[in-house]
């Protein structure tokens, strides 16, 4: 086992050295580091081996370390994730992967019944150190079950920690220390930034530490809060609002389980005013139990009420109305403005 590391912010140093990767490379990565790393790491899912995934994050990894390490698995997520909670109840770390979103709720009953509640359930004797991979998130012009948002249903449940990154450098360092961790980690890859977002991702093996959010920029007028894909957005529109005389800052939350209460506090506080940005419908959503956390622990620091910038209480449409349904840089423009004028 080589010593842990911990994750390199962007320093000066580290973006004139490090190679440019994208989501998906810096994915690919973590996995072959991780794999190299520890012999009881295994990945699993459907066409992961052979194929190197839908999205060709797993490609090469059943050549390197063969079929025994990297399988393919039949097109059943339920024994996908079943499998895989006997593997870490049995010493292995498996990486299983649900080859899209849509097809999570097939798998609750291992990740409600088994996953989140191992620990408890044998009083702190077993831990299962696993990690569950699925794409997340639309605006890629994909059909049904494709393109959802069900961080929500995950967060809600005790005993797992959610994640999803927004940077290549994230990505692989979140990816590390979610399959290091003892613990059920749920990892979303946000798939309309696998080629788009490109970043320095330093060459060797590091972890971002799960639970800590990151300041993507800094402002004073108003902050803005997001995770995965919606991050890039709210840095696109804290800079159309610089235009116009706003400093927004921004805050990448990274982990959705659990939540970094003291940066959201901090930026709350400083601004006096939040627009919180997801993908995911209003109604029960992580941006509602944010909102609802800022308004308990920050009331007093509030200039004005918490604005949540969700999709719609509808299923996600097909792809020529997905992006009226899903927030952009004007509908969050819009938000900050009705914060700064309340």
């Amino acid at each position: 086992m080589t010593q842990r590391s911990a994750a390199p912010e962007n320093s000066v140093s580290a973006a004139k050295t490090a190679p440019v990767l994208n989501l998906v490379q810096a994915i690919n990565q973590a996995l072959h580091q991780a794999m190299a790393e520890d012999e009881r790491v295994v990945v699993l899912g459907e066409d992961v081996g052979l194929n190197g995934g839908v999205f060709r994050v797993t490609e090469g990894l059943q050549k390197r370390f063969g079929e025994w390490r990297v399988l393919d698995t039949p097109l059943a997520e339920l024994g996908i994730v079943g499998a895989s909670v006997g593997m870490a109840t049995a010493g292995l770390r498996p990486v299983c992967e649900i080859q899209f979103e849509g097809f999570l709720p097939a798998v609750m009953d291992q990740v409600i019944c088994h996953m989140g509640r191992l620990r408890n359930r044998t009083r702190g004797r077993n831990t299962l150190p696993m990690v569950l991979r699925a794409p997340h998130g639309g605006l890629v012009h994909a059909p049904e079950h494709h393109s959802e948002s069900p961080e929500a249903y995950f967060a809600h449940t005790p005993g797992l920690k959610v994640v999803i990154p927004s940077t290549p450098q994230d990505a692989k360092g979140l990816l590390i220390a979610a399959i290091r961790d003892p613990d059920p980690v749920v990892y979303f890859e946000p798939k309309r930034l696998y080629r788009s977002a490109k970043g320095p991702v330093p060459e060797e093996i590091y972890e971002t530490p799960i639970g800590k959010a990151r300041l993507a920029r800094e402002g004073t007028n108003v902050s803005l809060i997001a995770w995965g894909a919606m991050v890039p957005t709210c840095i696109t529109a804290a800079q159309r609002l610089q235009a116009e005389g706003v400093s927004a800052e921004v805050l990448d939350l990274r982990t959705l389980a659990p939540l970094d209460l003291e940066a959201i506090l901090t930026t709350a506080e400083k601004t006096g005013r939040v627009v919180i940005a997801h993908e995911a419908p209003n109604t029960g959503s992580v941006a509602a139990e944010i909102s609802a956390l800022i308004h308990e622990r920050a009331l007093l620091k509030l200039q004005a009420p918490v604005q949540r910038v969700g999709s719609w209480d509808i299923r996600m449409p097909l792809f020529r109305l997905e992006k009226y349904y899903i927030p952009d840089t004007d509908r969050i423009a819009r938000a900050a403005k009705r914060a700064l004028a309340f």
